[in-house]
């Protein structure tokens, strides 16, 4: 997911009573949501090091032991030689506190991630797999208000804060309501939660409940998730009997969930050389529609294999979950455009395609 869902994660934990446990334990859960995605680092070097190295070691199995310990040293580390170096006289923060909210807010990063349909290698550094939950948008604005709703409450005291979060929300309502792929009920359901999370910090009635609320937002989130969970199965299983009462046996399906609206799953079909695209609409009244034309599903040969060796791909190889590859001849060698169909169609260009220039003995150029 966005590091603002991660944030607003962190923050709404922390309203659920968790900060009253110790000192710094807002900053541990911020930071704990986030630390995950320190390997963002990565895009530094370059895109293509970014995709085989990002959701990797830094999400795994190994990490999540690990990072919760580190991040509960640097903060005792900044508590004892800063914050109480400038304020004597405050508690100082508890050790067995701060790492078990460590852990808590940490352990909620990979499960956000596995939500979309980009991956999350939980196992690293044992094992290399990609798990995909295929359940929510990696950018979700009903996330953001559920998540949101008790951080805006709550850290709107001040007169910096509150325009703080104001233009915040200002900034994601343009990007919401502008958007061109977001209908027009989903746009007039975020102004309206956006407003009624404004009309209730006006009102200041749930001030002093904020656990509560923190609480009732946080189990909404977790009961959103579940329900897009069980939707992407109900959609990957309808799909599947559609095809099979068309004497189409799938080799793979995945459906991937759309913005904002949560009852339409974009679906992937893999079958024996081809690629199809299907549209499901569960408020339609024809459920299952064709989405475009196929595309070719090319079985890598020694051409395309000669070119999967170019050093500038090699993230691309470890994070391609559907691959497709296009050879053109040229005068004096070839092209080949290598592409991830879930994010990269026909003559699309970003994230998930590369392009490899052999020359006549398929040496890379």
């Amino acid at each position: 997911m966005d590091p603002l869902t991660h944030t607003l994660v962190g923050l709404s934990l922390a309203e659920t009573r968790l900060k009253h446990t110790t000192p710094l334990a807002r900053t541990t859960m911020i930071l704990g949501a986030n630390l995950p995605d320190v390997d963002v680092v990565a895009h530094l070097i370059s895109l293509d090091v970014a995709l085989g190295f990002r959701r990797g070691l830094t999400h795994g199995v190994l990490a999540m032991i690990v990072l919760p310990w580190l991040l509960t040293g640097g903060i005792l580390l900044f508590d004892r030689f800063i914050r109480r170096q400038h304020l004597p006289d405050v508690p100082p923060a508890k050790f067995d506190a701060l790492l078990r909210l460590a852990y808590i807010a940490v352990l909620t990063h990979p499960f956000l991630d596995w939500l979309n349909t980009y991956g999350v290698r939980l196992l690293m550094p044992f094992d290399n797999r990609w798990f995909y939950g295929d359940s929510v948008f990696i950018v979700d604005p009903w996330f953001w208000l559920l998540s949101g709703t008790a951080a805006v409450l709550s850290n709107t005291k001040s007169r910096l804060s509150t325009v703080s979060w104001i233009l915040l929300g200002t900034i994601l309502t343009l990007v919401v309501t502008r958007a061109a792929i977001v209908p027009m009920l989903g746009k007039v359901l975020w102004c309206f939660g956006v407003s009624l999370i404004a009309s209730l910090r006006i009102w200041g009635g749930l001030q002093h409940q904020m656990n509560r609320v923190a609480t009732f937002a946080l189990t909404a989130a977790v009961l959103y998730a579940v329900t897009m969970f069980a939707i992407t199965q109900l959609t990957r299983w309808s799909v599947e009997h559609w095809l099979k009462t068309r004497g189409l046996s799938p080799q793979q399906i995945m459906a991937s969930p759309v913005p904002v609206n949560p009852f339409v799953r974009d679906v992937i079909v893999s079958s024996a050389g081809q690629y199809h695209f299907l549209r499901v609409n569960w408020l339609a009244s024809k459920t299952i529609r064709i989405n475009g034309r196929s595309i070719s599903r090319k079985e890598p040969d020694s051409l395309i294999e000669a070119a999967l060796q170019a050093p500038h791909v090699q993230g691309l190889r470890v994070w391609m979950r559907l691959p497709s590859y296009q050879v053109e001849e040229l005068s004096d060698g070839y092209k080949v455009t290598i592409r991830d169909i879930r994010y990269s169609r026909n003559n699309a260009t970003g994230i998930g395609t590369e392009i490899v220039e052999l020359d006549r003995y398929l040496n890379i150029r």
